[in-house]
Order: structure tokens, then C-alpha cells, then sequence
């Protein structure tokens, strides 16, 4: 017979070690089952209209160089996660070519700002699945297999099958990277942690059209001992996942 004690022993020894990020509030995931089969890269809205020198954002006078800087290290950490084992997820802001759902306050929101969407922008219609701009940068392109979530919405948990995808994989943590950290980065961690996911932001791999916007997001982020997950470095990703 196998006593209790060497019951325990085996279980023991059967027990991966604990396995952590070192980020901020708390060392993540918080118990330590950090595993590429339960964890997912969301690459949030790296399209031509954010992210190029001649798409939307950069025409209304703002600063894109941030935008531009998380290009590399959006890749480094993408083909950590791949080698890894994780899953990559890729995201677009769009709406259908007729705009049917488009809502009235957010068209009329869109035109405060400068273009309206649907109107035609520099690189197409602006934010209107099909059109150039709408489109995810070269350099960040998916590959084969991937999954891409076309959002009408800031949240990709909004009017998508993302929470779908995520489950059927057995997926219950997300790190998440890409632009705006303020509105599209941090509207789809809010909806996660509702849907009970363990987020990691990577504040490296963000960017916010303002710095303060930026900085204020990552921070809200860590309050309350950490209300929303955690905030790292890609650096610190790729060291825990080497």
C-alpha cells in the first residue's frame, strides 16, 4: 500500500513549480500557473489609420513616433509568445461598409474629433472594414491561423465572438499590448477582468496619443492592489517565458 505520505510526495513532485512575471502590484499570474495553453497576446488595433505617418491620427497633428516605437517590441513579444506556445490574437476597429452599426453618437462623437467615420480619410474611409486604413500594419500582420477580432467598438469583448475564442481554447489570462492604452487597450482589460480573465499590461508595448493619457491608464491599471491585473515590461514577459 502507498502511504499518505508518499501520496503527498508524488503530488509534489508531479506539481510544476511555480511560475511568475515580475510586475507591478503583484508577481503574475497570482498563483503562479503561468502556461502557454491558458494565456493569450491580444495585439489591440495596430492598423495603418493609428499607426502610419499618413493614416488618420497622424493627420490630425498628433504625435505617432510613440506609436511607432511599440512596433518592434509588439513583434519581439509576438514571437516570444508563438515560440512559447501561447496563443496570438489580433484585433481591428472597424465597421461594415454600410455603416449599420454605426452609432449615431459615436458618428456624431467621430466628426467632433475631425473626420467623420465612413468619411474618406488618407488612406480610405476611415475606420470601415475593407479600406486601407483599416487594415493591420505590415510589420504586425497575423499569420496564418491566427485569430482576428473585427470590433465595431473600443472593447474587443463588445458585439464579437472574442470570449468564445478565448474558452474554447481554455484560456484564462491575457496579456494584452497595442494603441490606444487609453481607450481600445484599456475598454478591453476592463471587460475582461468583468469576465473573470487575469490581465497583464505590457506599458512598453502601449501608447496613448498623449503621455499623460498613457501613464494614467497603466496606473489605474494597478490601484486597489491591483483592481485591473498588472502592469510589466515586455522584457520582463520575455525573461518568465524564455
Amino acid at each position: 500500500m502507498v502511504s499518505p505520505f508518499q501520496k503527498t510526495l508524488t503530488m509534489h513532485q508531479n506539481t510544476p513549480p511555480a511560475r511568475h512575471v515580475e510586475a507591478d502590484p503583484y508577481s503574475w499570474p497570482h498563483d503562479g500557473a503561468l502556461h502557454p495553453g491558458s494565456t493569450a497576446l491580444l495585439v489591440i488595433d495596430m492598423q495603418r489609420d493609428f499607426c502610419h505617418p499618413g493614416g488618420y491620427v497622424a493627420s490630425m497633428g498628433y504625435d505617432i513616433a510613440p506609436v511607432q516605437r511599440i512596433v518592434p517590441v509588439i513583434q519581439a513579444v509576438r514571437h516570444a509568445v508563438r515560440s512559447w506556445g501561447g496563443t496570438v490574437i489580433h484585433t481591428r476597429e472597424g465597421h461594415r461598409p454600410d455603416l449599420s452599426d454605426l452609432s449615431p453618437l459615436k458618428r456624431w462623437r467621430s466628426r467632433r474629433a475631425g473626420i467623420g467615420i465612413g468619411a474618406e480619410g488618407p488612406m480610405g474611409r476611415l475606420l470601415v472594414r475593407g479600406e486601407p486604413g483599416w487594415d493591420i500594419i505590415p510589420e504586425l500582420a497575423p499569420e496564418p491561423g491566427e485569430p482576428v477580432i473585427d470590433k465595431p467598438g473600443y472593447s474587443a469583448f463588445h458585439a464579437t465572438d472574442l470570449d468564445q475564442i478565448l474558452r474554447a481554447r481554455g484560456v484564462r489570462r491575457l496579456v494584452l499590448c497595442g494603441v490606444t492604452t487609453d481607450v481600445c487597450v484599456h475598454s478591453t482589460l476592463r471587460a475582461a477582468v468583468e469576465l473573470g480573465y487575469e490581465c497583464l499590461l505590457l506599458a512598453d508595448a502601449c501608447a496613448a496619443v498623449e503621455p499623460a493619457l498613457h501613464e494614467a491608464a497603466l496606473r489605474s491599471v494597478t490601484m486597489e492592489g491591483g483592481i485591473f491585473g498588472a502592469v510589466t515590461t515586455a522584457g520582463a514577459l520575455l525573461s518568465a517565458i524564455a
